[in-house]
This record gives structure tokens, sequence and C-alpha cells, in this order.
């Protein structure tokens, strides 16, 4: 396991940088600029979106895939993921953290607009992702089923198994913990509740997500706001220290690999998923009227993943004085932020917040899966086909618990980079019919139109489920 955890360690180092480092940036500055910065230009239009409800109840709302999708991004990693950038790489990844958002959102926007105009029709909702657009738009039935996968083995392995350990490694604060006993406890209780959840079928999923997740993400920010109210005095010296470590290229480049941007930016995009084309296979299933509608609204995840949530873990724990620390990696850091402010209250909020937290990433993962299975196979598998490979999902949420991290972290990093290295260069290759269903969009907007889209009307010839 050691040699392997070296192997793929070193696969990732080359991976990450210079590969997707570059690849995501340019990406992301290409449909930032190409869409005529749609981060800003129609966010107005973005939020609206969000409350629009179909005709039929029994559809899947744009809110409903908004939280599907912002369940899987807002997860242990917002908390841990951040804390592990800043106490191993500085103050200046938060920074790297929010450039990534930024410019990642447009390529967010694309992915899922994709996912819409290529989605299929099931029997009870639309579906689809990466590999359906991959296949129709490319041709290409064999990349899309390693991308495929690539997603099942990056989420239902390394990222669920990932959420595991970080959540029993909260518990390692208390007196009670056993390192021989309690991670199996632990592994064994949210092994049972996720098995409860997700042996219920995909409407449970999304029932659950969307009652949880704005419930969870509203409590942690208004702790975070307390805690930045608390210790305002020290915020200016945040921002100095955050813009400073940020653009200390002597510092970065004489430990590229463990600086504050590269860490910024591997964390981050492990956080906000935007361009590795996660999200899509949740926009896939809303109905709306109009692809870009859908674009609109899972661009809105990113926002609410990074600049909001990683930004509140950031700010509670650089606030409160505690510094961070390689010792202090992972969620002690942020317990111990707390801790000053708030006593024994500080363990248990961060314990608390990761259990709510990797609840809904085993639930919103899990979904994701579900989409994939069904493309290798073919077809849209019936609940009860889904199962066997749902009960290993399930064990592999016991067996995180007790895994090593630093494994778990570099095979969860290695399948994420294949999926980007898959998707970036896709959505770029469509983006010319990606551009002229934005057009349309716009075009129908400026006659004061609810927009309507029919795949004819933009010169798309696909033999398409929707949009006829």
């Amino acid at each position: 396991m050691e040699k392997l955890n070296e192997i793929i360690g070193g696969i990732n180092s080359v991976l990450y940088f210079p590969i997707l480092v570059i690849l995501l940036i340019a990406v992301g500055i290409y449909f930032t600029i190409r869409t005529g910065f749609i981060q800003v230009s129609l966010l107005k239009e973005a939020f609206k979106v969000i409350k629009e409800k179909p005709d039929d109840k029994s559809d899947v709302s744009s809110f409903q895939a908004l939280m599907i999708s912002t369940a899987s991004r807002v997860g242990t990693g917002n908390i841990v993921g951040v804390s592990s950038a800043i106490c191993l790489g500085g103050y200046g990844a938060v920074f790297w953290m929010w450039l990534v958002a930024i410019i990642g959102s447009a390529s967010a926007f694309a992915e899922s607009t994709l996912a819409q105009m290529y989605k299929k029709k099931g029997k009870q909702s639309s579906y689809g992702g990466p590999s359906y657009y991959i296949e129709e738009g490319l041709k290409s039935r064999k990349l899309g089923v390693i991308f495929s996968i690539a997603l099942i083995v990056c989420y239902a392995v390394g990222f669920n198994m990932l959420a595991s350990y970080n959540l029993q490694q909260s518990f390692n604060s208390y007196s009670i913990y056993n390192p021989n006993i309690t991670p199996k406890i632990i592994g064994l209780i949210f092994a049972v509740a996720v098995a409860i959840v997700i042996l219920g079928g995909g409407k449970r999923i999304i029932k659950i997500t969307q009652s949880l997740v704005p419930f969870m993400g509203i409590i942690f920010v208004l702790v975070s706001l307390i805690m930045i109210g608390i210790n305002i005095t020290r915020i200016p010296e945040v921002f100095r220290k955050i813009i400073e470590d940020a653009f200390n290229f002597k510092a970065i480049f004489s430990g590229f690999a463990g600086s504050s941007m590269i860490l910024g930016m591997k964390r981050g995009l492990y956080s906000n998923e935007a361009g590795i084309g996660s999200a899509p296979n949740a926009a896939a299933s809303a109905k709306v009227s109009h692809p870009v509608k859908q674009g609109l609204v899972q661009m809105i995840s990113v926002f609410i993943d990074t600049l909001i949530i990683c930004s509140s873990t950031a700010f509670m724990g650089l606030s409160s004085g505690v510094v961070p620390s390689p010792e202090l990696d992972g969620s002690p850091f942020i317990q111990e932020a707390l801790a000053s402010v708030f006593g024994n209250f500080g363990f248990y909020f961060i314990t608390a917040s990761l259990v709510l937290f990797g609840f809904t990433t085993f639930i919103g993962n899990l979904y994701y899966v579900d989409s994939n299975f069904d493309y290798l196979l073919g077809k849209e598998l019936e609940e009860k086909q889904r199962i066997p490979y749902r009960i290993i999902a399930v064990l592999l949420i016991f067996l995180g618990a007790i895994q090593e991290q630093s494994f778990v972290w570099n095979l969860a990093d290695l399948f994420m980079g294949i999926m980007a290295l898959i998707n970036l260069p896709t959505i770029v290759i469509l983006s010319n019919k990606l551009m002229a269903c934005l057009k349309d969009y716009k075009k129908q907007i400026k006659k004061g139109k609810d927009p309507v889209f029919i795949s004819k009307n933009i010169g798309m010839t696909e033999n398409l489920d929707y949009w006829k």
C-alpha cells in the first residue's frame, strides 16, 4: 500500500502541475471571456431562474438539482480540505481557492448547459452528464466509458472513503476516542445511515438533500459570521496575509508542490468541482424550458461552495488567532479556532458540521454514480438493479473510516484529475454549440420572453431526446 501510495502521489504531482493547473485556468478564462463574463453579466438572471418550478410536481426542479450538486460539493472538504490547504500551504491558499471558483464557475456553466442539451428521457425524470455529451457530441463511446469509470471510482470509492475518514477523525479530539475501535463504530453508523437513504431510491435522495443542504449551510455561515464579528479587529490583518502569501512567488516556487498556489487550487477544485464533470450529472435531471437556465443555476453552486462555505471555514480559523501549522492539519485547526471563542462547543460544532456535510456528500456522490452506471450498461436501471453496487458503496464508506488518509486523498485526486482531463477539452470542443445555445437564450430575453429551447433553431442535427 505504501508503494502504491507513492506511485499515485508521483502521478498526481505531474498531473496537477503543470497539466491540470494550466488547463483549469485556461479553460475557465476561455469560457469567462467567450460568454462575456457570464459570472457577472447573468448573475441576476441566475438567481431568478433558481426560483422557477416545473409544471409537474413530480419533475425535478432547478432548485432540487442545485441541492443535489451542492450536497456533493459541500462536504467534509469544505472544512478539512480548506484547513489542510491553509495549514500546509499557508494563508495564500485561500486566494487561489477564490480564483479557481470565480474562473471555474464559467466552466461549470458550460458543462451543465451541455448536460441539459444532451440529456436523456428517463422513466421518472431526465438524466445525463458528461459521458452522454461526450458520446453524442464527440461520437466517442470509448471516451465516455473511461469518464464514467473514473467518476465511479472517484466518487463511490475515493471521495466517499475520504469523507468517511474525515468524519471519524473529527472525533479524535474527544477522550472517548479509541483509535482501534472508534473509527469502526463511526464508519458502521454512517454506512447504515447512508444505506437507509440510498436504498430508498433516487426520489428519497432528492428529498433528503433538498432539506438538509440549505439548513446545514445557513447554520455554518451564521456561526462563521459570529466568529468573525467577535474577532473583527483581526480581519484586516488576515486579508493582508492572504494577499501577501498568495503572491510570495519566491516561497511558492521553492516548494511548488506544497505551495499555497497548488494546495489552494487542488483543494478548491476538490471542493467546488467546477469543470471536472460531476455536477452535470445532477444538472441533467432538472426540468427547465432552456438548457442555459440550469447552466446558470449550477454556476451559483460553485459560488455557494467556495466563496461562501469555504470562505466561512477559512475566516473561522484565520480570525481566531490560532496559528495554522502542519500539526493542526485537518479538522483540529478549525476545532481549536472555534474553541478559542466558544470553548468545547467549538469541537462539538465542527463534529456536527462534518457529520451533516459528510452525510449529504455520501448521498450526492451516489446520485452521480447512478447516472454513470446507467451509461455503462446502456439503459436506465430499475431501483432493485442498483442495490448490488449501492451495497458495495456502503461497505466502502465503512472501509474509508479505517483507511490511511494520505492514500485516500491521492486516490481521489488521481481520478478527479482523469475526469477533468477528459471533460475540460470536451466542453471546449463543443463550445460552438454551447455559445449558439447561449446566444439563443439572450436573444429571447431581450424580446421579453421566457426562453424556450428548440434544437433546430441553432442548427443541431443530433437525434436528441428533448428540445425537438
